[in-house]
Protein backbone atom coordinates (compact mmCIF):
# COMPACT_ATOMS: atom_id res chain seq x y z
CA UNK A 1 0.00 0.00 0.00
CA UNK A 2 1.47 2.99 -0.81
CA UNK A 3 1.15 6.41 1.85
CA UNK A 4 1.09 9.78 0.68
CA UNK A 5 1.60 13.50 2.00
CA UNK A 6 -1.58 15.84 2.16
CA UNK A 7 -0.70 19.47 1.58
CA UNK A 8 -3.13 21.27 3.10
CA UNK A 9 -1.14 21.44 6.53
CA UNK A 10 1.65 23.05 4.41
CA UNK A 11 -0.16 26.01 2.98
CA UNK A 12 2.13 28.24 5.66
CA UNK A 13 5.34 26.83 3.96
CA UNK A 14 7.33 27.05 1.15
CA UNK A 15 6.04 24.79 -1.68
CA UNK A 16 9.45 22.68 -1.33
CA UNK A 17 9.12 21.75 1.90
CA UNK A 18 6.23 19.68 0.37
CA UNK A 19 8.57 17.33 -1.63
CA UNK A 20 11.43 17.61 0.81
CA UNK A 21 9.71 16.23 3.54
CA UNK A 22 7.84 13.48 1.67
CA UNK A 23 11.16 12.26 0.14
CA UNK A 24 12.79 12.42 3.61
CA UNK A 25 9.98 10.79 5.28
CA UNK A 26 9.40 8.23 3.42
CA UNK A 27 6.12 9.00 1.53
CA UNK A 28 5.41 7.29 -1.90
CA UNK A 29 3.13 10.37 -3.26
CA UNK A 30 1.75 13.63 -2.54
CA UNK A 31 -2.03 14.48 -2.84
CA UNK A 32 -2.50 18.00 -3.71
CA UNK A 33 -4.70 20.50 -1.99
CA UNK A 34 -5.38 23.23 -4.73
CA UNK A 35 -5.63 26.23 -2.31
CA UNK A 36 -3.69 29.01 -2.47
CA UNK A 37 -0.32 29.31 -2.57
CA UNK A 38 0.87 26.78 -3.96
CA UNK A 39 -1.69 24.89 -5.90
CA UNK A 40 -5.17 26.85 -6.77
CA UNK A 41 -6.51 25.46 -10.17
CA UNK A 42 -6.71 29.11 -12.00
CA UNK A 43 -3.42 29.90 -10.59
CA UNK A 44 -2.22 26.77 -12.44
CA UNK A 45 -3.89 27.22 -15.25
CA UNK A 46 -2.81 30.76 -15.86
CA UNK A 47 0.80 30.60 -14.89
CA UNK A 48 1.51 26.75 -15.75
CA UNK A 49 2.64 23.64 -13.08
CA UNK A 50 6.40 24.20 -13.95
CA UNK A 51 7.33 24.50 -10.91
CA UNK A 52 5.52 21.77 -8.98
CA UNK A 53 6.55 19.20 -11.42
CA UNK A 54 10.16 20.42 -11.76
CA UNK A 55 10.16 19.93 -8.02
CA UNK A 56 8.43 16.27 -8.15
CA UNK A 57 10.93 15.20 -10.03
CA UNK A 58 13.79 16.24 -8.23
CA UNK A 59 12.82 15.02 -5.46
CA UNK A 60 11.20 11.61 -6.95
CA UNK A 61 7.47 12.39 -5.54
CA UNK A 62 5.09 11.91 -8.03
CA UNK A 63 1.97 14.21 -7.40
CA UNK A 64 -0.81 11.31 -7.97
CA UNK A 65 -4.16 13.03 -6.41
CA UNK A 66 -5.29 16.35 -7.11
CA UNK A 67 -7.70 17.61 -4.31
CA UNK A 68 -9.56 20.98 -4.86
CA UNK A 69 -11.41 22.85 -1.93
CA UNK A 70 -15.06 21.96 -2.79
CA UNK A 71 -16.17 22.23 1.11
CA UNK A 72 -15.80 26.14 1.93
CA UNK A 73 -16.14 29.07 0.51
CA UNK A 74 -16.69 30.04 -2.53
CA UNK A 75 -16.96 26.46 -4.06
CA UNK A 76 -19.49 24.02 -3.12
CA UNK A 77 -21.99 22.71 -6.01
CA UNK A 78 -24.83 20.99 -3.43
CA UNK A 79 -25.59 24.68 -1.85
CA UNK A 80 -27.07 27.99 -3.85
CA UNK A 81 -28.64 28.60 -7.14
CA UNK A 82 -28.21 27.04 -10.44
CA UNK A 83 -26.11 29.27 -11.88
CA UNK A 84 -23.86 29.25 -8.68
CA UNK A 85 -23.99 24.90 -9.22
CA UNK A 86 -22.85 25.48 -13.07
CA UNK A 87 -20.03 28.23 -11.90
CA UNK A 88 -18.63 25.36 -9.73
CA UNK A 89 -18.86 22.48 -12.11
CA UNK A 90 -16.67 24.78 -14.68
CA UNK A 91 -14.31 24.99 -11.69
CA UNK A 92 -14.06 21.32 -11.26
CA UNK A 93 -13.46 20.95 -14.76
CA UNK A 94 -11.04 23.22 -14.32
CA UNK A 95 -9.45 21.49 -11.55
CA UNK A 96 -9.05 18.19 -13.78
CA UNK A 97 -7.50 20.08 -16.63
CA UNK A 98 -4.92 21.75 -13.99
CA UNK A 99 -4.49 17.71 -12.31
CA UNK A 100 -4.31 16.29 -15.62
CA UNK A 101 -1.47 19.27 -16.28
CA UNK A 102 0.31 17.75 -13.28
CA UNK A 103 0.59 14.26 -13.83
CA UNK A 104 -2.28 13.51 -11.51
CA UNK A 105 -3.77 9.84 -11.98
CA UNK A 106 -7.33 11.38 -10.66
CA UNK A 107 -8.94 14.94 -8.74
CA UNK A 108 -10.73 14.14 -5.85
CA UNK A 109 -14.19 15.85 -4.93
CA UNK A 110 -16.62 15.44 -1.91
CA UNK A 111 -20.41 16.94 -2.19
CA UNK A 112 -20.38 19.02 0.91
CA UNK A 113 -23.65 20.15 2.93
CA UNK A 114 -26.59 20.83 0.71
CA UNK A 115 -28.11 23.37 3.09
CA UNK A 116 -30.84 22.75 6.01
CA UNK A 117 -34.12 22.47 4.29
CA UNK A 118 -33.10 21.24 1.10
CA UNK A 119 -35.31 17.44 0.51
CA UNK A 120 -33.40 14.51 0.09
CA UNK A 121 -35.21 14.61 -3.53
CA UNK A 122 -33.96 17.62 -4.44
CA UNK A 123 -29.84 17.01 -2.95
CA UNK A 124 -29.94 13.68 -5.05
CA UNK A 125 -31.09 15.50 -8.40
CA UNK A 126 -28.73 17.86 -7.67
CA UNK A 127 -25.95 15.49 -6.67
CA UNK A 128 -26.19 13.37 -9.84
CA UNK A 129 -26.90 16.09 -12.49
CA UNK A 130 -23.43 17.54 -11.36
CA UNK A 131 -21.45 14.31 -11.58
CA UNK A 132 -22.99 13.12 -15.07
CA UNK A 133 -21.89 16.65 -15.94
CA UNK A 134 -18.23 16.19 -14.42
CA UNK A 135 -17.85 12.19 -15.87
CA UNK A 136 -17.22 13.04 -19.40
CA UNK A 137 -14.60 15.56 -18.64
CA UNK A 138 -12.78 13.06 -16.68
CA UNK A 139 -13.21 10.53 -19.15
CA UNK A 140 -11.72 12.65 -21.98
CA UNK A 141 -8.81 13.58 -19.95
CA UNK A 142 -7.84 9.58 -19.16
CA UNK A 143 -8.55 10.29 -15.41
CA UNK A 144 -10.40 9.07 -12.29
CA UNK A 145 -12.82 11.07 -10.49
CA UNK A 146 -12.72 10.20 -7.59
CA UNK A 147 -15.95 10.81 -4.82
CA UNK A 148 -15.44 11.02 -1.11
CA UNK A 149 -17.86 10.34 1.46
CA UNK A 150 -17.94 13.25 4.24
CA UNK A 151 -19.20 13.17 7.92
CA UNK A 152 -22.35 14.31 9.11
CA UNK A 153 -20.77 16.95 10.77
CA UNK A 154 -19.80 18.39 7.33
CA UNK A 155 -22.64 17.02 4.66
CA UNK A 156 -25.90 15.81 4.48
CA UNK A 157 -25.07 14.72 0.82
CA UNK A 158 -22.83 11.29 0.72
CA UNK A 159 -21.46 9.92 3.86
CA UNK A 160 -21.61 6.20 3.40
CA UNK A 161 -20.67 3.49 1.54
CA UNK A 162 -24.20 2.86 0.71
CA UNK A 163 -24.54 6.69 -0.69
CA UNK A 164 -21.33 5.85 -2.82
CA UNK A 165 -23.08 2.69 -4.13
CA UNK A 166 -26.12 4.62 -5.12
CA UNK A 167 -24.31 6.94 -7.14
CA UNK A 168 -22.41 4.64 -9.30
CA UNK A 169 -25.90 2.84 -10.06
CA UNK A 170 -26.85 6.37 -11.39
CA UNK A 171 -23.70 7.33 -12.81
CA UNK A 172 -22.36 4.35 -14.70
CA UNK A 173 -18.75 5.07 -15.46
CA UNK A 174 -15.04 3.57 -15.70
CA UNK A 175 -13.85 6.96 -14.51
CA UNK A 176 -15.74 8.05 -11.70
CA UNK A 177 -14.63 5.73 -8.31
CA UNK A 178 -14.72 6.24 -4.38
CA UNK A 179 -13.21 6.15 -1.61
CA UNK A 180 -12.96 5.72 2.11
CA UNK A 181 -11.78 8.69 4.66
CA UNK A 182 -11.84 6.16 7.69
CA UNK A 183 -13.62 9.06 10.00
CA UNK A 184 -16.63 9.09 8.17
CA UNK A 185 -17.36 5.34 9.04
CA UNK A 186 -16.29 5.40 12.27
CA UNK A 187 -17.95 8.57 13.87
CA UNK A 188 -20.96 7.32 12.65
CA UNK A 189 -20.49 3.76 13.80
CA UNK A 190 -20.47 2.00 10.25
CA UNK A 191 -18.40 -0.51 8.71
CA UNK A 192 -15.09 0.56 7.16
CA UNK A 193 -14.68 -2.96 5.71
CA UNK A 194 -18.13 -2.53 4.08
CA UNK A 195 -16.87 -0.25 1.81
CA UNK A 196 -14.76 -2.84 0.05
CA UNK A 197 -17.17 -5.25 0.36
CA UNK A 198 -20.18 -3.15 -0.93
CA UNK A 199 -17.84 -1.46 -3.09
CA UNK A 200 -15.50 -3.93 -5.21
CA UNK A 201 -13.33 -2.38 -7.82
CA UNK A 202 -14.82 1.10 -7.18
CA UNK A 203 -12.55 1.09 -3.90
CA UNK A 204 -10.18 3.09 -5.58
CA UNK A 205 -8.26 5.23 -2.39
CA UNK A 206 -8.38 5.94 1.20
CA UNK A 207 -7.66 8.82 3.63
CA UNK A 208 -5.92 7.35 7.42
CA UNK A 209 -5.76 9.10 10.07
CA UNK A 210 -6.81 8.54 13.39
CA UNK A 211 -10.45 10.06 15.43
CA UNK A 212 -11.66 10.99 18.48
CA UNK A 213 -14.98 9.48 17.03
CA UNK A 214 -16.55 11.94 18.30
CA UNK A 215 -16.26 15.13 15.88
CA UNK A 216 -14.30 15.21 12.22
CA UNK A 217 -10.73 16.52 13.49
CA UNK A 218 -8.11 14.16 11.85
CA UNK A 219 -5.98 13.71 14.18
CA UNK A 220 -1.96 11.47 13.42
CA UNK A 221 -2.52 7.96 13.21
CA UNK A 222 -2.02 6.89 16.41
CA UNK A 223 -3.29 9.67 18.70
CA UNK A 224 -7.19 8.82 18.78
CA UNK A 225 -9.27 6.25 19.18
CA UNK A 226 -9.73 4.30 15.84
CA UNK A 227 -8.20 0.68 15.84
CA UNK A 228 -6.01 1.17 12.94
CA UNK A 229 -3.63 -1.72 13.79
CA UNK A 230 -6.52 -3.74 12.95
CA UNK A 231 -7.39 -1.81 10.06
CA UNK A 232 -3.67 -2.57 8.85
CA UNK A 233 -4.32 -6.22 9.27
CA UNK A 234 -7.43 -6.35 7.23
CA UNK A 235 -5.91 -4.29 4.76
CA UNK A 236 -2.70 -6.81 4.23
CA UNK A 237 -5.31 -9.73 4.29
CA UNK A 238 -7.73 -8.18 1.95
CA UNK A 239 -4.80 -7.43 -0.70
CA UNK A 240 -5.54 -4.27 -0.93
CA UNK A 241 -2.39 -2.13 -2.79
CA UNK A 242 -4.12 0.69 -3.69
CA UNK A 243 -3.40 4.07 -2.44
CA UNK A 244 -3.89 5.63 1.16
CA UNK A 245 -2.78 9.16 2.00
CA UNK A 246 -2.51 10.55 5.76
CA UNK A 247 -4.77 13.41 5.48
CA UNK A 248 -3.50 15.83 8.42
CA UNK A 249 -5.38 18.99 7.45
CA UNK A 250 -5.67 22.36 9.35
CA UNK A 251 -5.30 20.88 12.90
CA UNK A 252 -1.59 20.64 12.33
CA UNK A 253 -0.36 23.82 10.59
CA UNK A 254 1.73 25.49 13.29
CA UNK A 255 4.52 22.79 12.59
CA UNK A 256 3.25 20.30 9.63
CA UNK A 257 6.80 18.77 9.21
CA UNK A 258 6.92 17.42 12.82
CA UNK A 259 3.74 15.88 12.72
CA UNK A 260 4.21 14.53 8.90
CA UNK A 261 7.18 12.78 10.08
CA UNK A 262 5.34 11.44 13.73
CA UNK A 263 2.12 10.60 11.23
CA UNK A 264 4.37 8.08 8.70
CA UNK A 265 6.50 6.64 11.59
CA UNK A 266 3.19 5.49 13.45
CA UNK A 267 1.27 4.14 10.54
CA UNK A 268 4.47 2.19 8.78
CA UNK A 269 5.19 0.57 12.60
CA UNK A 270 1.85 -0.50 12.89
CA UNK A 271 1.77 -1.61 8.52
CA UNK A 272 5.27 -3.52 9.78
CA UNK A 273 2.79 -5.39 12.70
CA UNK A 274 0.49 -6.01 10.09
CA UNK A 275 2.84 -7.80 7.82
CA UNK A 276 3.73 -10.15 10.90
CA UNK A 277 0.54 -11.03 12.19
CA UNK A 278 -0.59 -11.42 8.44
CA UNK A 279 -1.42 -15.61 8.01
Amino acid sequence: MKLGLFTSGYQREPVEHMFQDAARFGYDYIELWGGRPHAYPPDLNRYGTQELRSLSDRYGIPISIFTPELNAYPYNFMLGTETQRQSCVEYIKQCMDAASALGCQATLISAAHAGNLTSREAIWDRLVRTLQELVPHAERLGQKLILEPLTPYESNTVTSANDLYSVFQAVPSEALVGMCDVVAPFVQHESISAYFDKLGQKMYHMHIVDSSGSDDVHLVPGEGRLPLPELMYELKERDYHGSATIELVTNYLNEPRFYARRAIQNLRQMMQEGDSHAY
